[in-house]
C-alpha cells in the first residue's frame, strides 16, 4: 500500500554536472554575506546570537557524525556543553569573521576519520571469515556518542555489518571473494564522504585549496542557515537541481538511474516511458561497461557520471554486460539512446476506481504538489483524473489520497483546493512584520462537489495540509486516517527552481494559515474519522523536529474583508466575486457520528485491520520498552490498502445519507405542495 520509494539519485539522470566548479566557490569571506542575506528574509531571527551559535554548533557536528560513530563523547562534549562565557566568545570571534571553531572541529573530524579508517581496515579482514554480518540488526543506532575506542570498533562494525546485508539481500554472496568485494565497496563509498573533511581524497588525490576552502564553508552556512529553524536550508548546485526535479516533475536524460554496486555501475531504475525504458533492451542490474565506446572498468562512479552527463550531444551509446540466468553466460551488447524530455508520470499521480451502485468511486493518489513551465500540474492532473472517472460512470465520490504528500507549491496547493470549492480564501499567509495576505480561489464554480474524501497519514505535510484543512474548513470533505497530520505550517521564500540564481537556499520567512484562522503548524490537521495508517504508532511530525516554528492563530475570514486589495480591484471583486463566495457545509458535520460509528464498526469485524493495529500496539510497545511477547502475536496481514479500502466505504456511506437526505427533503416538499387535509 505504501508508494514505491523512487530512488533519489536524481543528479543520475544525466541532467546536472557535479564537477567542483571554481567560479561559483564560495569563500570563507562569502560566510557573514550568505547569512546577512537569510537574516534579511527570516521571519524571527535577524541575527547571530548566543542560542544560534550553540544550535550551529552543534548541527555542525552532526552532519560530520550522524550515526555517532566517529566521535567520542569526550571529543564532542566540550563543544556541546559550552557554558555561557564559552558561547559568548565564540559569538564575538564570528562577529569579527573568525571561524576558527569550526576549522578546530575540521581538525578533530580529520582525526576521527583516521582512526576509523584503520578500525575498518581491521575489521574488515575480520568480517570476511564470520557470519556476524548476518545479524546485522542487533547494532543498533545510538543516541549517545561512545565512550570508549572499544564502543566506536562496534558502532563502525554495525555500519559494515548493516551495508553487507542490504547487499547480501540482492545477490549471493557467501563466497568469501564476494565478501571481500562487499566490504571494499563499502570503504570507497565511505571514503568518498569522508574525503570532503581531507586535504586528500581517496577518489581525486590532492584536494585544491579552493575546493578545501569551499568545502568548509558550505558547512559552515549549511549548520547556521540549519541553526534558523528546522526548514531553512542552504544547498549545493547539485542538491538543488534535486530538488527542482522533485518539485517540476520533469528533466532532459535518457532515463537511467544508476547505483554502484559490487561488480560495478549498475542500472538501479529505468525511468517509465524514458528512452531508456522504451528500448525495451536494458533492464534492471545490468552493468554499465561503456559509454560511447569508452570503456568505464577503471573509472571512479564520478567519473561515469561525468561521461554521461555530456551536454554537446542528443545521442548517447552505452555498452552492458548482463548474465544469464539461465545458461550463466556473460553477453555483452550495445544501445543507442538519444536524449529528450523526460516527463516522470510515475510520480506524479495514480488513479483507480471501484464500482458502487449506479456509478464509481474515483481514487486519485497525489504524491507532492508540483507545476512546471510546460503546463505539467497537480491541478490539470487531477482534472483530467476527474474527467476520465466520468467516462467510466457517474462519479458518485471521491478519494484523495495525500498519505504520503510532503508539499510542494503553495499555488498548487491553493489550486487544487479550488477543484472542490467556489470562489474564496484557501490561504491566509502572515510575514516577520505582521503583514498578511490572502490567497484566494477565483474560479467561481467547483469541478467536483460530491462526497469527498481527503486520506492522509503523518506523513502528509505542507501544501497537502492546507488542502485538507481548506477543504475540511469549508465543510465540502471529511478528512481520514492518522489523527493528525505532520504539522508543518510555515512559509518558505526559495531560490532552489531558479537555475540562474547565485545561492541556493530556503528560509522560513512566514506562517499560512486556513480560512477558518487556523495553522497547522506543531498539530497538523486534525482527522474527522481516524483510520490508523502504519505511521500512526511513531513520533513523526514538527514537534518531533529541531526548532520548529511556535502555532499561532489569526481570525477567520469566511467573509473575505478584500482589504489587500486597490480600490479598483476591490470593486470588481465586490461584482463578481463576492456573490460566489463558498458557503461553509454543514451536512458532512452533522452525519460525522454516524459515519464515525459505521467506520468503528467496520474496522472491529475486519479481522486483517485487527490483526494490522495488534502489530501497531506491538511496535508502540517496542518504541515504549514494554516486552512485546506481552502482546499478541500478529496474524500476517499481506499487502491490501486497508486504509484506501476504509476510506471507499466512508464515501460509499456519504453516497447513501447524501441520498436518503435528497429523499427526505424531496418527500418534506412534496407533503407542503399537498392540498390541506387531503
Amino acid at each position: 500500500m505504501l508508494r514505491r520509494t523512487i530512488l533519489v539519485f536524481l543528479f543520475l539522470f544525466l541532467g546536472v554536472g557535479s564537477a567542483f566548479s571554481a567560479v561559483n566557490a564560495l569563500k570563507i569571506e562569502d560566510i557573514h554575506r550568505v547569512m546577512e542575506r537569510l537574516f534579511s528574509f527570516h521571519i524571527e531571527n535577524k541575527e547571530l546570537s548566543p542560542l544560534l551559535v550553540r544550535r550551529a554548533v552543534k548541527i555542525y557536528i552532526e552532519q560530520f557524525d550522524p550515526e555517532k560513530a566517529y566521535l567520542l563523547e569526550s571529543e564532542a562534549s566540550p563543544y556541546l556543553s559550552m557554558n555561557d562565557r564559552q558561547v559568548e566568545q565564540v559569538l564575538g570571534r564570528l562577529n569579527r569573521r573568525d571561524y576558527s571553531d569550526f576549522t578546530a572541529l575540521d581538525q578533530l573530524f580529520q582525526n576521527a576519520i583516521l582512526r576509523a579508517q584503520t578500525i575498518r581496515g581491521q575489521l574488515s579482514e575480520q568480517m570476511v571469515y564470520e557470519r556476524v554480518e548476518a545479524d546485522a540488526g542487533r547494532y543498533s543506532f545510538s543516541s549517545q556518542y561512545a565512550r570508549s575506542e572499544a564502543d566506536l570498533v562496534q558502532r563502525q562494525k554495525g555500519r559494515m555489518a548493516r551495508f553487507y546485508a542490504f547487499h547480501s539481500a540482492r545477490a549471493n554472496l557467501d563466497a568469501i571473494e564476494r565478501k571481500s568485494k562487499v566490504y571494499t565497496l563499502f570503504e570507497k563509498k565511505v571514503r568518498r564522504i569522508e574525503g570532503n573533511y581531507l586535504f586528500l581524497n581517496a577518489d581525486f588525490g590532492p584536494m585544491a585549496p579552493a575546493r578545501i576552502e569551499h568545502l568548509f564553508s558550505v558547512r559552515v552556512v549549511k549548520a547556521f542557515a540549519r541553526s534558523l529553524d528546522t526548514h531553512t536550508s542552504f544547498f549545493s548546485p547539485e542538491e538543488a537541481y534535486e530538488m527542482r526535479l522533485s518539485l517540476e516533475k520533469q528533466f532532459e536524460g535518457v532515463g537511467v538511474v544508476l547505483s554502484e554496486g559490487v561488480d560495478g555501475v549498475m542500472i538501479a531504475e529505468l525511468i517509465k516511458g524514458s528512452p531508456a525504458d522504451m528500448s525495451g533492451q536494458i533492464k534492471v542490474n545490468d552493468l554499465l561497461v561503456e559509454v560511447d565506446g569508452k570503456p568505464t572498468s577503471q573509472a571512479t562512479f564520478e567519473d561515469v557520471l561525468e561521461m554521461l552527463k555530456k551536454r554537446d550531444k542528443g545521442e548517447i551509446v552505452l555498452g552492458f554486460k548482463r548474465v544469464d540466468l539461465m545458461d550463466k553466460q556473460e553477453r555483452f551488447f550495445r544501445v543507442s539512446l538519444q536524449k529528450r524530455p523526460i516527463v516522470m508520470k510515475e510520480d506524479r499521480i495514480q488513479t483507480s476506481y471501484e464500482k458502487v451502485d449506479g456509478g464509481i468511486v474515483g481514487k486519485i493518489a497525489l504524491h507532492s504538489f508540483y507545476e512546471n513551465g510546460d503546463g505539467v500540474s497537480s491541478e490539470k492532473d487531477i482534472k483530467e483524473a476527474i474527467r476520465s472517472f466520468q467516462q467510466k460512470g457517474e462519479l458518485k465520490g471521491l478519494v484523495l489520497d495525500l498519505r504520503e504528500n510532503s508539499g510542494g507549491f503553495l499555488s498548487q496547493a491553493v489550486k487544487v483546493s479550488g477543484l472542490f470549492v467556489t470562489n474564496g480564501i484557501v490561504v491566509i499567509s502572515k510575514y516577520g512584520k505582521g503583514e498578511v495576505h490572502y490567497l484566494r480561489n477565483i474560479a467561481g464554480r467547483s469541478f467536483y462537489n460530491g462526497p469527498l474524501v481527503v486520506l492522509t497519514s503523518k506523513m502528509s505535510a505542507s501544501a497537502s495540509e492546507i488542502v485538507a484543512q481548506a477543504l475540511q474548513d469549508y465543510g465540502v470533505a471529511l478528512v481520514v486516517g492518522d489523527e493528525r497530520t505532520f504539522g508543518k505550517g510555515s512559509i518558505q521564500y526559495q531560490t532552489v527552481t531558479d537555475e540562474k540564481a547565485d545561492l541556493f537556499f530556503k528560509v522560513t520567512v512566514g506562517r499560512y494559515y486556513t480560512v477558518s484562522g487556523k495553522s497547522t503548524q506543531i498539530d497538523g490537521v486534525i482527522a474527522d474519522i481516524v483510520v490508523p495508517t502504519p505511521y500512526a504508532p511513531y513520533n513523526i511530525g514538527e514537534k518531533y523536529l529541531e526548532y520548529p516554528l511556535p502555532p499561532d492563530h489569526v481570525a477567520a475570514v469566511y467573509a473575505d474583508p478584500l482589504n489587500d486589495l486597490d480600490e479598483k480591484t476591490r470593486r470588481l471583486f465586490q461584482q463578481r466575486y463576492l456573490p460566489y463566495l463558498q458557503r461553509v457545509v454543514p451536512f458532512w458535520k452533522r452525519m460525522l457520528p454516524t459515519l464515525r460509528q459505521n467506520s468503528a464498526a467496520r474496522i472491529a469485524k475486519d479481522p486483517k485491520f485487527q490483526s494490522f493495529l495488534k502489530k501497531q500496539d506491538k511496535i508502540r510497545a517496542r518504541l515504549s520498552g514494554i516486552p512485546v511477547n506481552t502482546i499478541d502475536e500478529q496474524v500476517e496481514v499481506g499487502m491490501e490498502d486497508l486504509q484506501m479500502k476504509e476510506a471507499v466505504h466512508i464515501v460509499q456511506d456519504m453516497i447513501e445519507l447524501e441520498a436518503s437526505e435528497g429523499a427526505a427533503r424531496e418527500a418534506a416538499l412534496q407533503e407542503d405542495l399537498l392540498p390541506t387535509g387531503s
